[in-house]
């Protein structure tokens, strides 16, 4: 090249120039969605590559993929997903070319056997199958998938439900979740299932299971019920929870995960525990008879040899195991879990009352406890289905779950209103209440099921079930000793007293279902008409022996004649133990159901309805009575349930739905017993004349489905109750002074709500939000002291007062933020739940309800795959949020009380700290 310099630097500018519009030097891309080819569902975590290269992309969480920095050029590419057949299209690339979509189908594998058509099973875990689900259920549900449950911070049932719309829980004295309330409607009114068949309750008084014992991998989904059919059992007003347990799959699978971890609690104080092993499983009474004298000795020590320490760290695993054999025809899977936790939590309880003519409680003592937990949680699940031909099916499912919670209940109560009381000189009297307590739950349930498909248009389905759940509570001990403040020196000083307490009961199921679906042409729209019903069998036996121990020296000092529990020397009140309680009695329940339903589709309508009869006969009979006037008694009774639901669809991605069905609650087993005992904090007893309680139930949704794994469902629902059960504290009608603690029917309730739910995915994140507002009326009758005008006298007056349901929080929301990057094999979740203020405890006096008060609880997880193995870590209550109770009204004479505001407006009753919790762990599939 010739030419001056600035000649030549302009040539190469121009030459530079034409080259960058003439050459691609902007690179192209490739993107699109993948899809099922039938479903139009995304396909999250296809592998989509360039064949002969290493570029490749994975489908995000909305189903899109993406692949940049291409030049010109025609490449073939290759679309693979597990149980899809793997689809290659060439591509090519011009020149000039940008960004080109490219949508693309798979379609799902399947082989020919003989006259069977196997197709691959459809992830009955998955988020995608979860929203089909539930876009095709004939009534209002929500589901919860298997992998958000594995990704998610939960380890059981109970904290999995809570991230449900409408749904929030009761937490034990941990902070674990252990019951579910349904928009608004306390434990007692929902019911639980296992593969669509209830199950019995391991509590000795109530039905209501508790869901912690369900160890959440053992699931494939959670179903929660807010409406029911006339083919559901009809005793639920809140709705039902169902766990679908995991299924065989289609080829052999294994996964199996170990972790470990710890709680803060236990980082920042020892772990309290005892000698649980040894605990003598049953009583001197159950041992040796009636008639025989228990004595000092026969009572072992392990329940008083108290150790403070740091636990060891947490410890679980599961594995599950599948397959099917003879061309498909036997599926098998096994799966288990393994949970032993160190849990506990730091607690301030106040007792208090009114006063006089106050209208405001007093705070009489003031107590500060640690509760130190071993919880061992463990369940087997196993399930076999054997494909006779294409109209038979058997299936032999069983399941077995234990929850045994070790608990040391270390307790210090000041007193407040006598014991010399000095808030300025430190000094006080005391109580010191230990408690050992062991509490061993168990379920097992055993199902015998089979589908015929008799003729093209008729099917039947029936199941024969056992299933069985047991309660323990073996030498419940506790040791009482008195104390002093002095300057604010804390010491005990001499003994009070111990009680040793055995209870145990057991619950015992026999049911057999029958359906029949007979499909048959109705002017030229088909139509099913099933018909079919249950019968049940239950039998329950409660126990329980109570001994009593006074010191053999009731003088004797701490520090001088004992140091520890072990040293003291114990007299055996009662020789015989104390059994003549109505802990003790037998109760009976059989159900007979029958039911009528249709179902009609068109292309834009669906019709489901019909009615439910179901008759009671409940009744129990007392062991050892004490002159109750009924010591056996049994109820009648029949309720005819109508249902009908109505889904219309105006388009094919979008739901309207109205439903109507009438239900039933049934008292508790015990709560119909004549009992009368003295609990911890009230005296409690039954009520004979209990009635179950009816509503009528009305639901409104709107559901819109923009792609499988989006959502908005936007619902509003009312409920009128009849008779609802709720336990308040009243005053003996003969013993005035005497208050105590039961069940009864208040009239008629209103129940109703709003319910948002939201789920969106943008390409790797995602958005999973719900709120619920609730609002429900009662009018009971409260009391309220007064002074008589003529001679001043003190009296009560009773005065009809409105106020929520037990158990209602006005407000209740979830939060999730999601995190999905299947390329890098990156998964996060932060969780945060919310749930309002809601009534703990229901008040005799007015205006002194005890409310827990609103708290967020803020969860996250995060797991790393490495091909086979992933590795995940989980936080829970990061932000350490207290449960408090309290009530709405503040008295003057707690201004000298510790933690007590007078200026606040409120009356603090307690306050548990739980702290964070740790856990990770690896996961290993085949």
């Amino acid at each position: 090249m010739k030419g001056n310099p600035q000649t030549i630097v302009y040539t190469l500018c121009l030459l530079l120039l034409s080259l960058s519009f003439c050459s691609p030097i902007l690179a192209a891309t490739i993107k699109g969605k993948v899809q099922d080819k039938v479903s139009s569902e995304p396909l999250v975590g296809a592998y989509v590559s360039l064949k002969n290269t290493s570029t490749f992309a994975t489908v995000g969480l909305d189903g899109s993929y993406k692949i940049s920095d291409l030049q010109a050029g025609t490449y073939a590419l290759a679309i693979s997903y597990m149980g899809y057949k793997t689809l290659e299209k060439e591509v090519t690339i011009a020149a000039n070319s940008q960004t080109i979509t490219l949508d693309l189908l798979l379609e799902s594998q399947h082989q020919q056997l003989s006259e069977i058509m196997v197709t691959a099973r459809a992830d009955g875990g998955s988020d995608r199958t979860a929203r089909q689900l539930e876009r095709n259920a004939d009534q209002v549900l929500n589901i919860v998938s298997s992998r958000a449950i594995q990704i998610s911070p939960d380890l059981t049932v109970a904290n999995v439900v809570q991230r449900v719309s409408g749904v929030s829980i009761e937490r034990n004295s941990n902070g674990d979740g252990q019951y579910a309330i349904l928009r608004g409607m306390d434990k007692r009114y929902n019911y639980t299932l296992v593969n669509g068949i209830k199950i019995p309750s391991p509590d000795n008084k109530y039905r209501y299971v508790p869901l912690d014992i369900f160890p959440s991998e053992l699931l494939e989904r959670l179903e929660v019920y807010k409406a029911l059919t006339p083919s559901m059992e009809g005793d639920a007003i809140g709705g039902a929870i169902n766990m679908q347990m995991k299924d065989a799959p289609e080829y052999f699978q294994v996964s199996a995960n170990i972790a470990t971890g710890y709680s803060q609690l236990f980082l920042d104080r020892d772990f309290l525990s005892y000698n649980a092993s040894d605990i003598n499983y049953t009583s001197p009474y159950e041992q040796h008879g009636s008639d025989y004298n228990a004595t000092a000795s026969d009572f072992p020590s392990g329940t008083i040899n108290y150790k403070a320490k740091r636990p060891m760290p947490n410890l679980l695993g599961g594995f599950s195991v599948g397959n099917r054999f003879f061309d498909n025809k036997l599926g098998v899977i096994v799966a288990g879990s393994y949970q032993n936790t160190y849990r506990g939590s730091n607690s301030l309880f106040f007792n208090s009352t009114v006063v006089d003519t106050d209208q405001s409680s007093t705070v009489t003592d003031m107590q500060e406890r640690q509760y130190s937990e071993q919880q061992n949680r463990y369940g087997l699940h196993t399930k076999l289905d054997y494909r006779l031909n294409q109209r038979h099916k058997l299936q032999l499912y069983n399941a077995y779950l234990n929850l045994t919670n070790i608990q040391t209940r270390d307790a210090v109560t000041t007193q407040l209103s006598y014991g010399g009381y000095d808030a300025e000189a430190g000094n006080a009297g005391l109580t010191y209440v230990v408690r050992s307590r062991l509490t061993e739950q168990k379920i097992y349930s055993s199902t015998l099921h089979g589908e015929h498909q008799l003729l093209d248009n008729l099917k039947v389905r029936w199941s024969g079930v056992y299933s069985s759940a047991t309660s323990e509570e073996p030498d419940n001990t506790t040791v009482t000793l008195r104390g002093i403040q002095e300057n604010f020196n804390r010491q005990p000083t001499t003994v009070e007293g111990m009680t040793r307490r055995w209870e145990h009961n057991s619950d015992r199921d026999l049911t057999g279902y029958l359906d029949v679906t007979y499909t048959v042409p109705v002017a030229g729209v088909p139509v099913a008409f099933s018909a079919g019903g249950l019968y049940r069998d239950k039998k329950r036996d409660n126990f329980y022996n109570n001994y009593l121990f006074s010191p053999q020296n009731v003088n004797a000092l701490y520090g001088t004649d004992y140091n520890s529990y072990t040293d003291i020397q114990w007299k055996l009140q009662n020789p015989r133990g104390s059994v003549a309680s109505a802990l003790s009695y037998d109760a009976t329940e059989n159900i007979t159901a029958g039911y009528g339903q249709f179902k009609l589709e068109t292309l834009k309508m669906q019709v489901t309805g019909g009615v439910r009869v179901e008759a009671t006969d409940q009744g129990y009979s007392m062991r050892f009575p004490l002159g109750e006037l009924r010591p056996e008694s049994n109820q009648v009774y029949t309720d005819v349930l109508p249902s009908l639901h109505l889904k219309y669809k105006p388009w094919q991605n979008q739901n309207i739905r109205a439903s109507y069905f009438r239900s039933i609650n049934r008292p508790g087993f015990f709560e119909i017993v004549p009992y009368k005992i003295v609990n911890e904090d009230y005296n409690e007893r039954g009520n004979p004349d209990l009635q179950r309680a009816i509503a009528d139930n009305l639901d409104l949704r709107y559901e819109f489905f923009p792609n499988a794994t989006d959502q908005l469902l936007v619902g509003v629902f009312y409920k009128h109750i009849q008779n609802p059960i709720e336990y308040t504290l009243q005053r003996d009608e003969t013993r005035g002074q005497d208050i105590f603690y039961a069940p009864g029917n208040f009239g008629d309730a209103d129940n109703y709500g709003v319910e948002v739910d939201w789920i969106k995915y943008f390409r790797n994140v995602g958005i999973k939000a719900n709120y619920t507002y609730t609002n429900s009326q009662i009018t009971t009758s409260k009391m309220l002291r007064v002074r008589d005008e003529e001679n001043g006298d003190l009296k009560a007056v009773n005065i009809e007062q409105t106020r929520p349901l037990y158990g209602q929080s006005a407000h209740v929301a979830n939060l999730s933020l999601l995190y999905k990057d299947t390329r890098t094999g990156w998964n996060g979740q932060v969780a945060a739940s919310y749930t309002g203020d809601r009534i703990n405890t229901v008040s005799q006096f007015l205006d002194n309800d005890l409310w827990q008060k609103g708290f967020v609880q803020l969860d996250a997880s995060v797991e790393k795959r490495f091909k086979h193995l992933t590795v995940f870590l989980k936080a829970n209550n990061l932000l350490n949020t207290p449960m408090e109770v309290y009530i709405k009204n503040a008295n003057s004479k707690n201004s000298n009380v510790p933690h007590q505001s007078v200026e606040s407006g409120k009356t603090l009753i307690r306050r548990d700290y739980y702290k964070q919790s740790y856990l990770i762990g690896v996961r290993i599939n085949f």
